[in-house]
């Protein structure tokens, strides 16, 4: 009740005038800042993107710790505007960075920059890449990759506007899909969203005896005890890096046993303590059952591959099956991906059918409110999408590709926002690329050359996940949604500024990565050397297109086979879970466990588990209750130490 008369704040659900000239003003400097401390410098691996995104959580705690300043308390922000002015730079902030528009703008022009010394690629498929993708002459070229060059803006106009369209169209229609899903979620399924727990638990209420309206930090001591143990252990860490007399805490990756290269123990991989303090916390917040079986499955996962190779299989780590030319794990855990989105849309069918009826009627007060945003999400998915679809015909695709391609993009978008809105794991990645997917079931050989010109330069926008690719924003929305639910904040407004900021992100952030390209060099920035992530995957995309041209692959039967025994699995899982309340094992633990990286994550989920389960244990839900602002301490403390430090870059201009 403290907030619902606030003035211009509370009539608007938080969505007022100055919060939304906030949050844009924080969307130009988040990506400044992030060009500078990530691509430029790479100081930090994700300064706008990341599960949990570091530049959103720092700059609503920075902002709601100058609101609790006692001349602040009856003026400044309140805590819905404080939260709507997240939930903008949560979705928009994470586009300039290495796996969003550092990747998306170099990709097709590094094609012609990198056939200079493989020639063979000027005769195989160069000509197959449409003139619209990118600049093809020689100084536009050249002058992107080696720097010390003016833009030219009149070779980048079409395909900057190409390929923003083609993200602004993908943004929409998942964010329209999420409209329609959204009360499914978070009224009827009612999932956890760990994630938008951070913010809504960081800011607390206003009010007291001083009679303030502005929003403020928690108050609450366990969160203060997390924040400050896990922010005094990064930033000593950081500082030992730069300081060598500074002792270093160690958190791991430590080695406890090195990889076994011959016999079955090769099958154990490098066994290693990761004591990442986010993650354990992350860890102890979500369903017991879904860490649990994260573990367990990747345990399993390595039995398997220790009984392989005694059977007579090539030694190699249990995540080296990444790279051999079955990855079955992977296929696995693609297929139950999958079956689990199924799933989700058969539980939500007596939804879909209101919202249908909705569309198509003629309601009266909230109900007709509600169907014309429902009519609105309808009709911006189904222009957005026809846009992508048409997009890949204009490149020279077939339609059925084209449908398949944009399609497999999206559901992959949503499905994964709705596993992190019910188990808080956005951090994963794919455990199957779209390219595989489409491929697996009548080879590479089926595809035309400009369709796998296409399948190859959309990449960007289905490649790797782990928070760090486009897909985030899909996620990030969802959460905006969830936080704009718990926190009253008029969800209609909320997606308009969201949606508006999104576009501003997109043009600031394509001018500021341009710029600074064609200024530094792609292969002069960090994230653009020859040690960079981008600048890896650049030069190895054209050597993939020439290897699907030149050497065109069948049917992958066993890759077919492989997804559809994953998709049996979660969905035997998922009964049983609903049949049998004691049923411990989760189907999204074993999509988990046939992830990348969990080999790294398998160690934190496990201690978080195992501190969570001593919890109830021996302290009841209570206690448990009153230690979650403990594990978000510990999480906005880990991100603050990372801020803190890409703050400091800044301010040195990389000299440390």
């Amino acid at each position: 009740m403290a907030e619902r008369n606030q003035g211009a704040g509370g009539r608007e659900g938080g969505v007022s005038r100055r919060a939304v000239v906030v949050a844009f003003l924080l969307l130009i400097l988040t990506a400044l800042a992030a060009f500078y401390v990530e691509i430029a410098w790479r100081r930090v691996y994700m300064f706008g993107a990341g599960v949990p995104a570091m530049a959103p959580i720092a700059t609503l705690f920075l902002l709601a710790g100058i609101m609790g300043h006692r001349r602040l308390r009856r003026t400044g922000l309140t805590r819905r505007e404080l939260l709507a002015i997240y939930s903008i730079v949560l979705v928009g902030g994470p586009l300039v960075t290495h796996g969003i528009l550092f990747w998306m703008i170099p990709k097709s022009i590094a094609y012609f920059y990198a056939a200079r010394v493989n020639t063979l690629w000027e005769t195989t498929f160069l000509q197959h890449v449409p003139g619209w993708f990118c600049p093809t002459d020689q100084a536009a070229v050249e002058g992107f990759f080696e720097g010390y060059a003016r833009v030219p803006w009149s070779a980048w106009w079409v395909p900057l506007s190409a390929w923003s369209s083609f993200m602004l169209a993908l943004f929409v229609c998942t964010l329209c899909l999420i409209v329609l899903l959204r009360r499914q979620w978070i009224a009827n399924e009612r999932l956890s969203f760990p994630i938008a727990q951070i913010p809504l638990e960081m800011v607390g209420e206003p009010g007291g005896r001083d009679g303030g309206r502005s929003g403020r930090l928690s108050r609450l001591w366990p969160f203060w005890l997390g924040f400050g143990i896990v922010f005094c252990i990064g930033l000593n860490n950081r500082l030992a890096g730069v300081i060598p007399a500074i002792p270093s805490i160690p958190l791991g990756p430590i080695p406890l046993m090195r990889w076994q290269r011959v016999g079955p123990l090769a099958g154990l991989g490098e066994i290693s303590m990761v004591l990442t303090p986010w993650m354990i916390a992350i860890a102890y917040l979500i369903p017991k059952e879904l860490s649990f079986s994260a573990w367990f499955f990747w345990v399993v996962r390595v039995a398997l591959t220790v009984a392989a190779i005694t059977a007579g299989a090539a030694p190699q780590r249990p995540e080296g099956w990444y790279e051999s030319s079955f990855p079955a794990p992977y296929y696995q855990g693609g297929g139950a991906a999958f079956a689990l989105a199924l799933w989700a849309l058969w539980v939500a069918r007596p939804h879909l059918r209101r919202a249908a009826r909705q569309i198509f009627s003629r309601g009266g007060g909230r109900e007709r409110e509600e169907a014309s945003g429902y009519r609105w999400a309808l009709i911006g998915l189904v222009v957005s999408f026809s846009w992508m679809v048409g997009f890949c015909l204009l490149a020279g695709a077939r339609f059925l590709f084209s449908f398949a391609l944009v399609g497999l993009i999206v559901g992959y978008y949503v499905l994964w926002a709705r596993l992190r809105a019910e188990t808080g794991l956005g951090f994963l990645p794919f455990p199957l690329q779209v390219q595989d997917i489409l491929t697996a079931p009548f080879g590479s050989g089926a595809l035309r050359p400009r369709e796998v010109v296409t399948l190859i330069s959309t990449r960007w926008a289905y490649f790797p996940g782990f928070g760090e690719s486009f897909e985030v924003c899909t996620g990030n929305a969802l959460e905006s949604f969830k936080i704009a639910d718990a926190a009253g904040i008029n969800s209609r407004r909320l997606t308009v500024a969201v949606l508006v900021g999104f576009v501003l992100s997109l043009a600031v952030g394509s001018y500021i990565v341009l710029t600074g390209i064609y200024h530094y060099g792609f292969s002069g920035l960090g994230m653009g050397s020859a040690y960079g992530w981008p600048s890896w995957q650049t030069r190895n995309d054209g050597g993939r297109i020439f290897e699907y041209l030149t050497n065109p692959s069948g049917p992958d039967l066993n890759g077919a086979v492989a997804m559809v025994a994953g998709a049996a699995t979660a969905v035997m899982l998922g009964a049983f879970r609903l049949r049998f309340w004691w049923w411990p094992f989760h189907p999204v633990g074993y999509i988990a466990a046939n992830c990348w990286g969990m080999h790294w994550y398998y160690m934190p989920f496990f201690i978080g588990w195992a501190l969570k389960s001593l919890v109830v244990r021996y302290g009841g839900l209570r206690l448990y209750r009153q230690t979650i602002p403990l594990a978000i301490g510990m999480i906005v403390g880990d991100q603050l130490a990372q801020a803190a430090w890409s703050l400091v870059a800044l301010v040195s201009r990389n000299q440390i």
